[in-house]
């Protein structure tokens, strides 16, 4: 019996190895955590904020908090999506970062492209997997990790950057993401971008022996660099222009035109993204108390954050019956009011031409 018994547990064993090999086959980032790959935790703050931290797992490292310290070796091991207690008690909620987490919290120097803008100029350069894609002004590599992912494998994108710093800051970003996503995933993240320390506007020679689906121009004079790369850029492709104000747009417009430069522009757009606040309403009622309850990973608000709602003695009745007809059908879960308004912090604007 005692033999059966191992022999049992051990086709357990084996039967779950194989539906998690079969799992992550499927679904790559299924499996848990692993010492040197990255981590974001995700700390509930006060006001409905959330503190994002990302790190490096290591298994003699700590995670630091406002919340207190969670050593790495609790997260090494443990499958993303779990909320861990720090040391004083506080809930961390730890996965793994997306791509638009990283660009965000990684080392920077220079200030980046956001995702959303990164996001609209993928669409309007409408890159495919394949394509050979130019970048001026690699800046902290934000733009080079998204253009990457866009071209795949059989792709390939040329980084140039005229700053030895951004320079070495951008190929660091780079390849930290890269071994991080190679240890977490089955699959590998291509490595097609060449990172290149040279100012694009003496980059004249280096253009003959390419031939470019799109352009991205995210430096301060880009007016420079449309000389130099128009003559390998491909019949109808795009270049897209990420500018800062509207004074850079009308001063590269008018160097086209100025310069009869090939170029037709198409559209000019800026890029708002507008973050909502939804939360249950704080009741003030003593006889709805009982009744309605905010959920408990909800910190409560202070004094006047959100809506004072008065329910009167014959509405409270009113929701009482209502509850009670809802528990006889069988369902326990009943209606709160809800407060919905825009969010204190906003994203930034920003302004881009597509040429």
């Amino acid at each position: 019996l005692s033999i059966r018994f191992l022999e049992e547990k051990k086709e357990e064993v084996a039967a779950a190895a194989s539906c998690q090999a079969r799992v992550e086959a499927v679904c790559p980032r299924s499996g848990p955590f692993r010492a040197g790959e990255l981590a974001l935790a995700v700390v509930r703050r006060k006001h409905n904020t959330t503190l994002k931290l990302l790190c490096r797992l290591a298994a003699e490292a700590v995670l630091s908090s406002p919340g207190g310290v969670l050593p790495h070796r609790d997260i090494i091991g443990q499958l993303p999506g779990q909320v861990l207690l720090a040391s004083s008690g506080a809930r961390l909620l730890l996965r793994r970062p997306s791509l638009d987490e990283y660009v965000l919290l990684m080392p920077r120097g220079p200030t980046i492209a956001y995702p959303k803008d990164i996001s609209a100029i993928l669409m309007m350069m409408d890159i495919h997997p394949g394509d050979t894609v130019l970048e001026s002004g690699s800046g902290s590599g934000a733009m080079s990790l998204f253009l990457s992912r866009a071209v795949g494998p059989k792709g390939r994108v040329l980084s140039y950057e005229i700053r030895d710093d951004h320079h070495s800051l951008a190929k660091k970003n780079y390849r930290r993401w890269r071994s991080a996503w190679e240890i977490g995933h089955v699959d590998k993240w291509p490595d097609n971008v060449e990172f290149i320390l040279k100012d694009i506007s003496t980059a004249a020679a280096d253009m003959k022996s390419v031939t470019l689906d799109a352009v991205v121009l995210d430096m301060l004079n880009p007016q420079c660099a449309l000389p130099v790369v128009h003559p390998s850029l491909k019949q109808g492709g795009v270049c897209a222009v990420y500018l800062a104000n509207i004074t850079q747009v009308i001063e590269l417009l008018d160097r086209i035109r100025s310069c009869k430069l090939p170029f037709l522009c198409e559209r000019i757009i800026e890029v708002t993204h507008r973050s909502w606040s939804v939360l249950p309403a704080k009741l003030k009622h003593y006889k709805s108390s009982q009744m309605v309850e905010t959920q408990e990973n909800i910190e409560e608000s202070p004094q006047n954050e959100y809506e004072e709602i008065h329910i009167q003695d014959q509405a409270v009745l009113k929701e009482s019956k209502y509850n009670e007809s809802l528990s006889d059908a069988g369902e326990t879960n009943y209606s709160v009011p809800y407060i919905a308004r825009p969010s204190h912090c906003q994203e930034a604007h920003s302004g881009k031409t597509n040429v």
